[in-house]
């Protein structure tokens, strides 16, 4: 007779559990050091705007972390092994920044506006961003 502790759902939970927070540290991890880089590309310097109480800097950087964190997401999913995750995460990240970086320069003068607290640009680069994001998510799920 198997006890609780013996049960294949159990045993099942207890290796599949430290697997899936390696995955989830490592595209973590990916995530916060592709949010890093952003800061540094951008004309602006969006930590000193957001301490200064500047909205418009907070919400257009939301906008880039969920905008890295859709493809992400569903490069964990696409992936088996820890390997697959680190390689999609980091290919994935560097196609988005790159995304990201032309869509600043395609909307030129929206840095200096979101520098400014006007919302309405802040807006803009969130959805520009978080629609590539999905179509880039969708991509990699093909």
């Amino acid at each position: 007779m198997t006890t609780p502790l013996q049960s294949p759902e159990i045993q099942a939970f207890a290796t599949g559990f430290p697997i899936t927070l390696l995955h989830a540290g490592v595209t973590v991890v990916i995530l916060f050091a592709a949010a890093a880089v952003y800061v540094m590309l951008t004309p602006h310097k969006e930590i000193a705007l957001i301490r200064d109480g500047n909205t418009a800097a907070s919400v257009s950087l939301a906008g880039v972390m969920i905008g890295l964190a859709i493809p992400l997401a569903v490069s964990m999913k696409a992936s088996t092994t820890l390997i697959e995750v680190a390689l999609w995460g980091v290919a994935i990240t560097v196609v988005q920044l790159l995304v990201f970086r032309v869509l600043d320069l395609i909307l030129h003068g929206l840095p200096g506006r979101i520098q400014d607290g006007e919302m309405a640009a802040a807006a803009m680069l969130v959805g520009a961003k978080v629609a590539t994001a999905l179509i880039l998510a969708a991509a990699v799920s093909a």
